[in-house]
């Protein structure tokens, strides 16, 4: 049967190559667009998932962490004073405006901590030493803020609201959802770049847990000390961030409507082709009836057809998919493939091709093995 399967397949080579292909594009449409998708969403909380911090201290009813709410930078005590809490720092998250050379104001997205190190942000360095951002007038920024900003040296200079800024360093995979590019500052320094809404206040407070103590313990008594305050766990936190950005951009419906239509697509290819397969080829499974055979038997052919289109429309399709990976990367684009991802996509394009196949079970039901003997 396996013989048969195959041979009919591939009797007609170009009518394979077009349902391969179809099968491929559809395999390749659904790879890209699911990892262009989780790569745009891995920078929505990209921050909150590096920083080396438990739980996250927000104003109430904060959506993400982009944009934040200012509160009172006294607050930090208070959870301070929580047993089990081994560390805790205000942090600012801000948006800004930047003056290029150009003469162009751009957007930037000011982080701000008094001492970045121990909480892990940035995370990767390129240049410069983190440290020195206490001691001056300095920013460190991210080398994606090149594609909008232009290109910039270290020991170049900026302004910030009015402040004029010294760039000390860069960091590489600071990237927000917003594509507003990521700027490193020290904590009282964002305060002066925006001294009415941030004199006194802060936007984040990062908590770093004793080892052995009880999240959930801890967050319950921060949470009665500060009531008028959300405490996030942090992959709580970071869920939130990135929900916020799913429901309320369209991305994950967009995301969904492309992932139809490949399947779609796939789909069509395969029942038209196994289609027009079976009525080419009705004298064949009226001999295979004549001599014995079943329905079933037949039906194992077309399913066993089905399964070699999917497996080498898969094979192409996750290539090209891998192959695009480079080319996405060179336009700043990340394309998150990962092998369980390719495993669902595997048996979703068996399953899509199976039941292309169907649509032939019924002409083969009515098949009547008489056939073969009239001429």
């Amino acid at each position: 049967m396996i013989d048969i399967a195959r041979k009919i397949l591939l009797h007609d080579k170009m009518r394979f190559v077009i349902t391969v292909s179809g099968v491929a594009f559809a395999v390749t449409l659904v790879c890209v667009q699911v990892g262009l998708f989780l790569g745009i969403l891995s920078s929505a909380a990209v921050t909150i998932e590096k920083a080396d911090a438990d739980l996250w201290v927000t104003s109430k009813n904060t959506a993400n962490v982009d944009f934040s709410i200012p509160f009172s930078e006294n607050y930090v005590q208070r959870v301070r004073s929580v047993p089990g809490v081994e560390r805790a720092d205000n942090l600012i998250v801000w948006f800004s405006r930047i003056n290029l050379p150009t003469g162009v104001t751009e957007g930037i997205e000011l982080y701000g901590l008094e001492n970045f190190t121990r909480w892990n942000l940035p995370w990767k360095m390129a240049e410069g030493n983190l440290e020195d951002l206490r001691r001056g007038s300095f920013i460190v920024l991210d080398d994606s803020a090149r594609k909008r900003f232009g290109n910039f040296e270290i020991g170049d200079f900026r302004e910030i609201t009015e402040h004029r800024v010294k760039i000390i360093g860069s960091t590489q995979e600071a990237k927000s959802f917003t594509t507003t590019p990521l700027a490193f500052m020290d904590y009282h320094l964002i305060q002066q770049t925006d001294p009415i809404a941030l004199a006194g206040n802060t936007t984040y407070v990062l908590v770093k847990l004793s080892p052995g103590a009880d999240a959930q313990a801890v967050r319950s008594e921060i949470m009665k000390r500060l009531p008028y305050h959300d405490v996030h766990l942090k992959n709580d936190w970071a869920k939130l961030s990135t929900d916020y950005w799913v429901s309320s951009t369209g991305l994950g419906l967009n995301m969904a409507i492309t992932v139809f239509l490949g399947c779609l697509v796939g789909v069509v290819v395969v029942a038209q082709t196994l289609y027009t397969s079976v009525m080419d080829h009705f004298k064949e499974f009226a001999t295979v009836k004549a001599i014995g055979g079943s329905n079933a038997d037949i039906y194992k052919i077309i399913a066993k057809q089905a399964v070699i289109a999917a497996v080498v429309g898969f094979m192409l399709g996750a290539a090209l998919s891998l192959a695009m990976q480079p080319l996405m990367a060179s336009v700043e684009l990340t394309l998150i493939l990962k092998p369980a991802f390719f495993g669902l996509v595997f048996v979703g394009t068996v399953a899509l091709c199976l039941l292309a196949s169907a649509i032939s079970f019924r002409k083969i039901a009515s098949l009547d093995p008489a056939l073969v003997f009239r001429s």
